[in-house]
């Protein structure tokens, strides 16, 4: 640490290269075409290989805190679950100060430079030659610098990136256990018979199949069928209607999206654990499936600024979102965890002149998310999630767990996470004041319906002792139904070959 301090001390001073950056283009004999590799701090930044390539601006990143309050950002690093480490932060700050070191030389090489190209025209014969050998030593001395910089770009991006968010001071530190239940809503249901699962229920019922599909759609597929895609379709309309009528603004993303988005939300798509989906590079390169639609909104804003009059802007989007869920040992059956389902998703971009802002917001987005599941009649709990299971965008994160009969605990259907600035800086999301000045957006994002996981709850909850499911009121004219009831037509017959006693096959007809 200390070598480093000294050496940017040399060209100017701590505060001179931390406190302002110099932001330029070296001349016209520098190169900017490079190939990118690897570092041995982890995988290639697709954030950095997106604005390298022309794409965007570099993200801004607070490394003034960083380096004012490196302690600091030490223990909030250390706190978090992620394979950062003091020494890693520390590292950052040094690469940091190398690279401003070596721009602060480049800049004063530069104004030499052109001191030197202004007085050769004067200068008789041998005074000439001088100058013009001193030109090519600065010369040379800043094409050695220009490639440096580059290369120390590249690497500070590589590792700063994974910083993760700041944390709100009433976070509680540790991991999931640690989770402070900041209130119980609704009834914990009742039951004078033994309560069934969801996978039970809705195989009974003819509305879940998850059988026999591993030769289909692989493990952790599913269908529904009959009242079973009708109550998919019936939540998500009836969420965005609840949210359209408070002015939310609907929207359709995509669902394939540039890495560069991802990692620039706090996620990171080339990770060996990472839940991304990604495409045959060889064909589709550098294309993804998101996970949330908060990516694919996000994306919307990345390099764009709203207008102050506007903020906040609260938008609201249904999508198929696509997990690898590479913890294969946790919830193999059911519903709970599976690679593809569809989620409503409330996204908000709000101004930062009070700090406030998107405090306020994210309290708003989870009262929507209890009217919603109250509306639904469902017993939850609303949790204040520790410091190891905020992820790195997250400022402070609520989740919200419904009970679960059939599972007789609670399972997680919806999340929402303030994340202040962290998101809007990789990203390039601005708000013009009313001066025309820009500043760093926040961002706010929260579950407004992940279905597969309100279905379930809503099975388990509404389940009658006749075997049928109660269908709460808010979405009985969705659905067109009051109570679910054993359909009509016969369930399919498994014919397959794994089977003890195989069916015969059909006998070829005679003509």
């Amino acid at each position: 640490m200390a070598t480093c301090i000294g050496m940017v001390a040399r060209v100017g001073g701590f505060a001179a290269t931390v406190l302002k950056p110099v932001a330029r283009q070296c001349s016209g004999d520098r190169i900017s075409i490079f190939v990118p590799h690897r570092f041995s701090h982890g995988a290639r930044s697709r954030l950095y290989e997106h604005v390298r390539d022309g794409y965007s601006d570099k993200p801004e990143l607070d490394m003034r805190a960083v380096c004012e309050e490196t302690d600091k950002v030490i223990a909030n690093v250390e706190s978090r679950k992620g394979d950062l480490r003091g020494d890693d932060v520390r590292k950052i700050v040094c690469v940091w100060q190398e690279l401003q070191a070596v721009r602060m030389e480049i800049s004063d090489l530069e104004e030499e430079k052109r001191r030197v190209s202004d007085i050769v025209r004067a200068l008789v014969l041998p005074e000439y030659t001088q100058a013009l050998q001193k030109g090519r030593e600065i010369r040379n001395r800043l094409s050695h610098l220009c490639n440096k910089e580059t290369e120390l770009d590249e690497e500070h991006y590589g590792r700063a990136l994974r910083l993760p968010n700041t944390t709100h001071p009433d976070v509680p530190v540790g991991d999931e256990s640690q989770a402070r239940v900041v209130e119980f809503v609704g009834k914990k249901p009742v039951f004078d018979f033994k309560p069934k699962g969801h996978v039970e229920l809705g195989e009974e019922l003819g509305l879940i199949r998850q059988r026999h599909l591993a030769h289909v759609s692989g493990h952790r597929s599913y269908y529904l069928r009959g009242a079973g895609a009708r109550l998919q379709t019936a939540l998500q309309n009836f969420a965005l209607d609840t949210l359209q009528r408070r002015g939310f603004i609907p929207m359709v993303v995509p669902d394939m999206l540039k890495g560069a988005v991802f990692e620039g939300c706090g996620m990171q798509p080339n990770a060996h654990s990472s839940q991304v989906y990604s495409l045959d590079p060889a064909r589709f390169p550098d294309i993804n499936l998101a996970g949330t639609g908060e990516v694919g909104v996000a994306g919307y804003f990345m390099d764009h600024a709203v207008n102050w009059k506007d903020l906040p802007i609260r938008t609201v989007c249904s999508s198929t979102c696509y997990r690898a869920e590479t913890d294969t040992g946790r919830e193999t059956w059911g519903l709970y965890r599976v690679h593809h389902f569809n989620k409503v998703e409330m996204f908000g971009v709000t101004a930062d002149e009070t700090g406030e802002e998107s405090s306020q917001l994210l309290e708003e987005f989870v009262n929507l998310q209890k009217e919603m599941f109250s509306a639904l009649e469902l017993h939850y709990r609303v949790l204040d999630m520790p410091t190891e299971e905020l992820g790195p965008p997250a400022h402070r994160k609520y989740d919200i767990e419904a009970w679960m009969p059939g599972r007789n605990s609670y399972g997680e259907i919806s999340s929402g996470s303030n994340c202040t600035d962290y998101q809007s800086r990789r990203l390039n999301i601005l708000y013009e004041r009313e001066d025309g000045s820009l500043q760093y957006a926040h961002t706010v994002n929260a579950t407004a319906c992940a279905i597969p996981r309100t279905v379930i709850a809503i099975l388990e909850t509404h389940q009658t002792k006749e075997g049928t499911v109660r269908v709460p009121q808010a979405l009985q004219s969705y659905l067109g139904l009051e109570v679910i009831e054993k359909p009509k037509y016969s369930p399919l017959k498994y014919i397959g070959p794994n089977q003890r006693y195989p069916p015969p096959r059909p006998v070829p007809k005679t003509r």
